[in-house]
């Protein structure tokens, strides 16, 4: 019979995050550190305007881009956040989360060939999507040396004729680094020099600790050539209303737009309703997540150390990158025997590319007296094989 699956499917593996959640799901006293979502229930004018939606019997179709109070009030937020203007019925668009808006960025944008810089550790679908899309993703691994920043320099020695676009993520999902102004210049200043497409995925933008989040389409010269991916999942803790968004010029939304126009009709007509509320009217409820996740982040930083798994200081989103060289096992082994025997889940540093071989990704978006209980189990397993 005929090989009906698409050669570029076919050369991804399955995705190295789930196999631990569905073992985890199997397992009783399991505390999860694994799951990238916040523990918070979503806002509580999130939540009215939700229901009051549903009462009021809005359960059909938005406009396909997104109701245009919404798409409004993202392009208010933005401004007032990073001073950089966007026009809400030509260069934003409400999509079914930020990773469909990764899929319309890509999609829309690359040819057969194509090459797109990706920086390693990232989240787990940017070299996927790249592929699926035609592309082909280069791989580019920041470093400890450099609390995983990428750097201009590393970018630079990766280009060739057929680079036509950088995918970076930051504050990043694993590591929670948080690129500096400094060094976000320098990448600008590359793309400017070589034309390239920078997609920034920036769904973390609210959760930094003491540090700058700096949006890139704001720096100097990068509003013409940047898709910013942004949504409402982790700093509202709405990740089941399923709201994303993309900010773009006017020529590149289109050509997202058409994508999205042939493959979803719209976004959740109530998530929407619920993300209007939400960025008008919730942001006492985010700061009080971001101070929460603070002290938790403080907490698990601190408790790793001191059990031996070095661990640099992450300064933003929700996740902490540990070493784990003094176990002598690799990742997958450490997050498999610390499942089984301590009930403690994490994910393995390999499923975020190979710069994140020999650290696990530890989420402290997870109750502070949790993370108490799974580090005392960590210290027992450390004490074990360390």
């Amino acid at each position: 019979m005929r090989d009906f699956i698409s050669h570029r499917v076919a050369t991804v593996p399955p995705s190295g995050i789930r196999r631990f959640f569905d073992i985890a799901a199997t397992m009783d006293d399991v505390i999860s550190l694994g799951i990238g979502e916040p523990d918070f229930v979503s806002p509580p004018a999130a939540l009215r305007a939700a229901i009051a939606s549903l009462e009021r019997g809005e359960t059909h179709y938005t406009s396909n881009s997104g109701t245009i109070e919404l798409r409004q009030a993202i392009a208010d937020h933005v401004e007032r956040l990073y001073g950089v203007r966007y026009d809400p019925e030509r260069e934003v668009l409400v999509t079914v989360g930020v990773s469909e808006a990764l899929y319309l960025a890509l999609t829309a944008t690359l040819n057969p060939g194509d090459e797109v810089i990706v920086p390693h550790p990232c989240f787990v679908s940017y070299a996927p999507e790249v592929i699926f899309a035609g592309g082909k993703p280069i791989i580019v691994n920041a470093t400890r040396e450099h609390d995983f920043q990428i750097t201009a320099a590393q970018i630079e020695e990766a280009i060739t004729p057929q680079t036509k676009a950088l995918l970076v993520g930051y504050p990043n999902n694993p590591t929670g680094a948080v690129m500096t102004r400094e060094r976000l210049m320098e990448i600008a200043a590359l793309a400017e020099k070589h034309d390239l497409l920078v997609i920034s995925d920036e769904i973390y933008d609210r959760l930094v600790y003491g540090v700058e989040h700096v949006c890139f389409s704001a720096l100097p010269g990068m509003w013409e050539r940047t898709i910013v991916l942004q949504g409402f999942s982790k700093a509202y803790a709405m990740t089941g209303f399923r709201i994303g968004y993309a900010l773009a010029p006017a020529e590149l939304l289109a050509a997202m737009r058409k994508v999205h126009q042939y493959t979803i009709m719209s976004a959740p007509t109530v998530g929407q309703m619920a993300a209007l509320a939400a960025v008008l009217e919730a942001e006492e409820d985010v700061q009080r997540m971001v101070a929460e996740y603070d002290r938790r982040r403080r907490l698990i930083v601190d408790g790793l150390n001191n059990i031996g798994l070095d661990c640099f200081e992450p300064q933003g989103a929700f996740y902490a990158f540990p070493s784990i060289a003094v176990s002598g096992m690799d990742d997958n082994e450490f997050a498999e025997r610390l499942l089984q025997e301590e009930r403690v889940a994490v994910v393995p540093g390999s499923a975020f590319g190979e710069a994140g071989k020999g650290y696990v990704r530890c989420s402290y978006a997870t109750a502070y007296e949790k993370i108490e209980e799974a580090l005392e189990r960590m210290h027992r397993f450390v004490r074990r094989y360390g």
